[in-house]
């Protein structure tokens, strides 16, 4: 049995089933509650029906892994060979998830790192594809943390909403709430800054949103090679413009990932969103 760095992260990477696969990453599910209905992210509950259940109003919140299930994936990852564990996680910011699986690392069958990227959705994905690059080259946990860090200090996170009002009431809205005593017309474009969503600047309609979002996703992408992500949630039409138009305009474009998000970020987003990830390699 071959001993090995192991990358677990959990299910808000937003990683291709296959990718993950490949690497032998493993995500560790978030929970959505919809009424009284506790629905694993990723397997009991799909973006598309999170989206109906939002737009009828539906009472919906989000809740961490237990430190059981992290531990039970640290066992199992052990299990399987693994000498160590690079566990990495959305926002601390957002979520007790890194909280969760701090307990739980504690008493792990193997040493694990637990970090806490700021990132999330594909954002956090780069992470735990770097990470996951530098052990299958033989580098040990040290490294493998490294390679996360460093794809997370160069990677920036854009999108558009079209109302402020599901991350009100999640209360993710860090300085962007100032934004709420606005007029009904101004829509925002936010940003993924320190772990919070922060304000980076107000547009009058969605269109002139939409259009100032890729400039700015162009223009921070430059010339070098870069990763980039399209992120909706129910808006396929609009990620499908968004990431033609980058793959004409991008030129050192490498990878380019488009996909809904999942029920845990789209419950705090609702429908109409879209996002990019920009992460230079």
């Amino acid at each position: 049995m071959s001993r090995h760095v192991a990358i677990v992260t959990d299910s808000t990477a937003y990683l291709p089933p296959d990718t993950m696969r490949r690497h032998g990453i493993i995500a560790v599910p978030l929970t959505v509650v919809l009424g009284d209905q506790a629905l694993e992210e990723g397997t009991e509950i799909s973006a598309r029906s999170l989206a109906l259940a939002l737009q009828k109003r539906r009472s919906v919140t989000t809740s961490r892994p237990s430190p059981e299930v992290f531990a039970a994936a640290y066992r199992a990852v052990a299990e399987a060979g693994a000498s160590g564990i690079v566990s990495l996680h959305l926002s601390a910011e957002f979520s007790g998830t890194y909280d969760a699986a701090v307990l739980a690392a504690k008493d792990a069958p193997v040493p694990v790192r637990v970090v806490d990227t700021g990132m999330v959705a594909m954002a956090l994905g780069f992470c735990a594809l770097s990470a996951a690059e530098t052990a299958e080259a033989g580098g040990g946990l040290d490294e493998a943390v490294a390679a996360a860090e460093k794809r997370a200090s160069g990677t920036s996170t854009y999108f558009y909403v079209d109302t402020l009002d599901y991350l009100r009431r999640g209360g993710r809205i860090g300085a962007a709430q100032a934004l709420l005593g606005s007029a009904l017309a101004v829509k925002p474009l936010l940003q993924l800054d320190g772990g919070r969503i922060e304000l980076l600047e107000k547009v009058r309609t969605a269109s002139k949103a939409i259009a100032r979002l890729e400039e700015i996703v162009v223009e921070r992408a430059g010339g070098g090679g870069v990763d980039i992500a399209v992120h909706h949630l129910a808006a396929p039409e609009r990620a499908d413009r968004l990431a033609e138009r980058l793959r004409e305009r991008v030129p050192g474009l490498v990878d380019l990932h488009v996909s809904e998000v999942g029920a845990v970020i789209g419950a705090h987003t609702g429908p109409g969103l879209l996002g990019a990830v920009v992460s230079p390699r």
